[in-house]
Parts: structure tokens; C-alpha cells; sequence
């Protein structure tokens, strides 16, 4: 029936990838034909699967049961995503300005209208294309296809945003998208809050039956944009991110950088909800308040994805993913609201000339009552060159960083729910020592003195950046600190043992020393090193006060999005179809842990592993495909593809599987 087709990019008008067929657990192929070059998404409706030869300008349209072609048409420029079915008619957008649309039955054009407001052309990426681009796919509501031509609202005298007849191709309205608000008689630069902006770039656009949307800005029914309003602004020059406000009357699927964007960038996510956060400081923010993945598709209650884990929406270089499930309903965040600060206890001490610890020995000192058996005392630096004092299953550990080098020493014994003196030192020969309560527990050797300023400031009580040891951070300590002071030299187990039993501390080369008596993070070395504190209680300490952290009370700092399950998969995905309670997830096979990687970059052992991640991220090991609950994300089948399939290439219909390759073939899966 009709009802079980795939008639649209993504399924439906609201994109959501969620099919209306049965597909089995259990797949094999059924066929496959080449078509070569790069492909779109396939789409099935009327007995037919087409897609689209991207760069070849070219349509095709296959049989449904054999994959043998039917007929095909090419047109001026790329289409680079798959065309809408709709009452007989195939319609698509191309890159040479045009919209089509073709009978189905045969190819034959039934109509064909100049989108772009002049027939003029220009080289982009070695094509002649339009000034005015038209994207693939052509969103179809309640009779009328919608579709935008242009490159941005600030070229060419912006973009045009239309609404025609499918039948006929007569045009019902336009809508001019450049760089004026009309109706308040501004400048789309007035809306400007830090680093972001009402959206400005061209999309496959889509629909919830209320509001057509571009990206995430939405449209009314008849083509008009609702009054724009700026985002909340900060003072902050260079932390100015707005709060990821997520607006429940616009919440769609939607991408920043458009549902095409296929590149994998970290600073860029699909996203259920309204509202994106620019800038370094704000890319991660939408990702905590709203689901937020890689690739993402939904029901009527439940949004699933595949995505970054929580705690890595931050700012980071390494990151791992996950398969996960969550509601819908959009956690609230207001305009008061700081997510980057809830459930963080920290103290951050800023980067200076006496704190550089540059090819110098150095002592780490201080008090600690560890409440839980895993967290980060002191850290300074990161996955390049630092030091860090920290526990790890209960024992207190010191490690050292030079060079992406990492060495550590641990204590045999562990020291959680009471007060212990821990002391690391590095010696001017390389020599590490562990002491704990004034006795040498451990030592070993560095490779090298830290021969750099590390680029990361220091930290108590987490660390916020790339992680200095082989713990993945921020690996927040939950306790207490006291008493902790930092010298450029290493101090004799005599001077430890003092320190241990409460001796007055020499001062030589004392670089750093918080006693937190007054209830503040105020150096007490001379060196004016003191520290700002966020979230972290002062309390009764071991020698007057100290500091008390919370540790991680959600699984990463300011992430409001609640998941119902969530699993680790050892691939990319890099398409994803939701049918009949089960997800069908697709991609290359993920070979490497980043966090472990990126803290032993320079292992040859690690460098062989990151090549061959490299050639299965370009396809050249085969794709994984796996059938999974969507009620309890269980792996219920898998089959071994020849190639990845190209982003969100994955479709379902009449009980089948279909999806295109990144080698240039198009696959059918059905039941034994």
C-alpha cells in the first residue's frame, strides 16, 4: 500500500526518518545495482525507488522488486538530495536554478520553473551551477511545494523562499529572504547577540503541520517568517553565549548547518528543539538542553539518536558516542538560567609566569578527604604536557605529561572517607615520588620534565579540559580539600613528613598555597595566584576550613536531557531509520577510543590504529548494519555491508530496507 511507501527525504514533511512499514530482525540482500558516483538517499513510492547521481545532475528511477533501471533524467546542475512523490509527479530542485517535476510513471517533465530570480550561472566546486541553487528535495504539504533558491540572505540580493502548485507548478506566493526585516524596518545584523544571528543560509526545508522551517528558522503556512527577535545577549566579549533557550512551540528537527552537512565537524549537531548556540564557548549548549545527535529520528513521543556522550558537550577535542532514546518533551531553560555552571565545584586558578612549571621540579601538597573513590585533586595542562594529583578506584595516583608522554605512579593502598596528607613530587633528575601521610608509597621514573607552559590552566577539584592522565575528564572529585600548596622544587621526605604532621611549611620556591582559612581561594604565597571558586562549599576543614566538592551529580555539567536507555556501538552512524519499534542503524566500524588515543597520541601502536580508523571512516572496510530495540536498545540482528552507507541514506518501505553506498550502489534488504 501507499502507506507503507518513503515518498520524501526522511520519510515525512517533519523529517522524522520514522517509517510506516513492518521491516524484519532478520535481512539479507535482495538486490543491488551500481549506479556510481555520489548518491543521495533513496526514496520509494508507486512501485519505484529513485535517487539521485549527484554529480552526474542525474535522476533515476529503479523497480521496486528488482532494482532494474526504469528510466532516468538529467538536468542542469546538481541535485544533491532525493526528490518528493506527490500526486504523480517527481519534484526536485537543482543546482542550475530550477525546480522539476516529472511524471513518475515515465520521466516525462510535466513542468519546470526558474526558481532563481535571473537564468545566470557561476563555477562552484568545478560545476557550472545558478547564482541561486535550489536544494534536492522539495517539501510537499497539504498540496503546495515549498522550496528556497539562493545562497545566503546576504549574496545576490538574498534568497527566495516559494510556494507552488504541485500539479501545475503555478506560483502561490514569494517570499524574499535578504539582509532586511520588512516588517520592523531593520537590518538581520540587528538581531546579532554574540556570534549568532536568525538564520541566513539555505536548507531542505520541513514542516510539523504548523510551521515550515529553514534550519531552525520557522516560516507560517503561507510563506511569511514570524517577527524575528534577538537571542538574549551577555556582557561577556568572549564568553557571550547566550542561554540555549529551547522555545516548545517551534521544537522540529532541524541541523545549524543543514540536514546535508555530512562532514562530521565536532561543533555541529542535529538538534530536536528551536534554537542553536553559536561560538566556541556555546556550540555544546543546545546539545545539553535539547536531544542533540549525529543523526536522529522520532516518533510521537520519543526521539532517538546516535550521538556525542554527555560530557562531551564542551569544549574538547576527543570525543565518543553513543546510541541513546529520550522523550520529546524539552527540558525548560530560562534566560537566567547558566548551564555551563550546574553541578560544577571547581577552582580555577589562571595561567601565570610563577605557575609555569616549564623544565622545574615540583611538589604537589595538600589534605584530601575523599568522599568517593574516583576524582581529580589538582590538575595543570593537559593531553600535551602537565601534572595532576588525583584518586582513581580509591588510590591516590601522580601523574606527569611531557611531550604527550605519560607517566604514573600509584599507591598500593586506598585512601577514601578519611583525611590523608597525599604529596607528588618530580625531581630535577626525573625521579617521581607518591607520598601519603609522609610516607614514600610509590615512585618511578618520567621520561622527561615538562619542557612547555601547558596551555590548560590549573584546576581543583576537576579537569576541565583534555585530561592530563588516564582518567577521562572532568573526573570531578567528590570530598574535601585543604592545606594544598604547589612548589617549584621538590621537597625530602623530611619536609613532607613536617608538612604530614602539621609542621610550619618552608616557603622556598612556594608557588601556590591556598589555606582557605578566610573561605576563599586567596594565595597565600606571595605570588598573587588566587583562585576563583564556582559551586565549591567552604566547610570545617583538617587545619581550620577547606574547600568541599560535589563531584558529578549529572552525567556532565549544565546536560538536562534525561535518557531513556543508551548504548555503546562499535560504529559511526551515519544513517538511521526508526520502523515498527525497532531502529535500523547503519555506518563504518568505530576502531578507536579517543580518550585513550589522544593521551597516547604519539604511541606508533596508536598511530596505526588511528589509520585504519581513517580508512574505515572513508569506506574502504566494509559498513556495519544493526538492528536494534527501541524500547530497550538491545542489538537484536547485524549484517556486514560491502560499503558505509552515505549519510542518512537509509529508508524503509514495503517491508523492506533500502540504502545507498558510499561506493555508488543502491541496496535492498528484505526478509529470508
Amino acid at each position: 500500500s501507499r502507506s507503507a511507501d518513503w515518498p520524501t527525504y526522511r520519510h515525512d514533511p517533519a523529517r522524522s526518518g520514522h517509517a510506516t512499514t513492518t521491516v524484519p530482525t532478520s535481512l539479507r540482500t535482495a538486490w543491488q545495482t551500481k549506479i556510481g558516483g555520489r548518491l543521495t538517499s533513496p526514496v520509494i513510492a508507486d512501485g519505484r525507488v529513485f535517487v539521485a547521481a549527484i554529480d552526474r545532475h542525474t535522476l533515476y528511477a529503479l523497480e521496486l522488486d528488482t532494482g532494474k533501471p526504469l528510466w532516468h533524467f538529467t538536468a542542469g546542475g546538481r541535485i544533491d538530495s532525493p526528490p518528493t512523490l506527490a500526486e504523480g509527479r517527481v519534484l526536485f530542485g537543482s543546482a542550475d536554478g530550477y525546480v522539476y517535476a516529472l511524471r513518475a510513471s515515465d520521466g516525462v517533465m510535466a513542468w519546470r520553473f526558474l526558481a532563481a530570480p535571473a537564468d545566470q550561472r557561476l563555477v562552484a566546486f568545478e560545476q557550472l551551477e545558478s547564482v541561486w541553487p535550489v536544494p534536492g528535495n522539495v517539501l510537499v504539504y497539504d498540496g503546495v511545494a515549498y522550496c528556497v533558491a539562493g545562497r545566503s540572505s546576504f549574496l545576490d540580493g538574498g534568497m527566495r523562499l516559494w510556494r507552488l502548485d504541485v500539479k501545475t507548478g503555478r506560483v502561490l506566493s514569494e517570499t524574499v529572504l535578504d539582509d532586511r526585516d520588512r516588517q520592523a524596518n531593520k537590518d538581520l545584523q540587528s538581531y546579532v547577540s554574540w556570534l549568532n544571528m536568525p538564520p541566513a543560509l539555505p536548507d531542505v526545508l520541513s514542516c510539523d503541520g504548523r510551521y515550515v522551517y529553514m534550519r531552525s528558522q520557522p516560516f507560517h503556512l503561507d510563506g511569511t517568517r514570524p517577527p524575528l527577535k534577538p537571542m538574549p545577549r551577555r556582557p561577556d566579549a568572549d564568553r557571550g553565549a547566550p542561554p540555549p533557550i529551547q522555545h516548545h512551540q517551534y521544537a522540529h528537527l532541524f541541523s545549524p548547518t543543514g540536514f546535508l552537512d555530512d562532514t562530521g565537524w565536532h561543533r555541529t549537531y542535529w538538534l530536536y528543539g528551536s534554537t542553536f548556540v553559536s561560538g566556541w564557548s556555546g556550540y555544546y549548549l543546545a546539545g545539553r538542553a535539547a536531544p542533540a545527535g549525529r543523526i536522529l529520528v522520532f516518533d510521537e513521543a520519543h526521539v532517538y539518536g546516535f550521538g556525542r556522550k554527555p560530557k562531551y558537550y564542551r569544549w574538547t577535542t576527543p570525543i565518543e558516542h553513543h546510541l541513546f532514546a529520550t522523550t520529546k518533551t524539552l527540558p525548560r531553560v530560562t534566560d537566567t538560567d547558566d548551564s555551563n555552571n550546574r553541578a560544577i565545584s571547581v577552582i580555577r586558578v589562571a595561567k601565570s609566569k610563577s605557575l609555569n612549571p616549564a623544565k622545574k621540579a615540583i611538589t604537589v601538597a595538600a589534605w584530601v578527604n575523599a568522599h568517593q573513590p574516583n576524582g581529580v585533586i589538582v590538575a595543570r595542562g593537559g593531553a600535551a604536557h602537565g601534572y595532576a594529583l588525583y584518586v582513581k578506584n580509591g588510590r591516590p595516583h601522580f601523574a606527569v605529561r611531557a611531550e604527550s608522554r605519560l607517566t604514573i605512579i600509584a599507591s598500593p593502598k586506598k585512601v577514601t572517607g578519611w583525611w590523608v596528607h597525599l604529596a607528588g613530587v618530580l625531581t630535577r633528575d626525573r625521579q617521581l615520588r607518591l607520598y601519603v601521610d609522609g610516607v614514600l608509597v610509590a615512585q618511578g621514573k618520567a621520561e622527561s620534565l615538562i619542557l612547555r607552559d601547558p596551555a590548560e590552566p590549573l584546576t581543583i577539584g576537576r579537569d576541565e579540559q583534555s585530561a592530563v592522565a588516564d582518567y577521562d575528564s572532568p573526573f570531578g572529585l567528590a570530598g574535601m580539600i585543604d592545606e594544598l600548596r604547589i612548589y617549584h622544587r621538590a621537597l625530602s621526605q623530611t619536609e613532607i613528613a613536617q608538612h604530614a604532621a602539621g609542621g610550619e611549611p618552608d616557603t622556598t620556591d612556594l608557588v601556590l598555597s591556598f589555606s582557605f582559612d578566610a573561605n576563599k581561594a586567596q594565595d597565600e604565597s606571595g605570588n598573587g595566584n588566587d583562585g576563583t571558586v564556582e559551586g565549591a562549599r567552604p566547610v570545617r576543614g583538617k587545619v581550620g576550613r577547606a574547600f568541599r566538592f560535589v563531584g558529578q551529580a549529572l552525567p556532565a555539567p549544565g546536560y538536562l536531557v534525561e535518557h531513556a536507555w543508551t548504548e555503546t556501538v562499535p560504529m559511526f552512524v551515519r544513517a538511521m531509520v526508526l520502523a515498527d519499534g525497532k531502529l535500523f542503524i547503519a555506518g563504518p566500524p568505530d576502531l578507536v577510543d579517543e580518550e585513550r588515543a589522544f593521551r597516547n597520541i604519539r604511541d606508533p601502536e596508536v598511530q596505526k590504529r588511528l589509520a585504519e580508523q581513517a580508512d574505515a571512516y572513508a569506506g574502504r572496510k566494509g559498513g556495519l548494519l544493526w538492528t536494534v530495540s527501541a524500547s530497550t536498545g538491545r542489538k537484536l540482528g547485524e549484517v556486514s555491508l560491502p560499503a558505509p552507507p552515505v549519510f542518512d541514506g537509509l529508508a524503509a518501505a514495503q517491508e523492506r530496507l533500502f540504502l545507498s553506498t558510499t561506493d555508488g550502489q543502491v541496496l535492498c534488504l528484505s526478509g529470508p
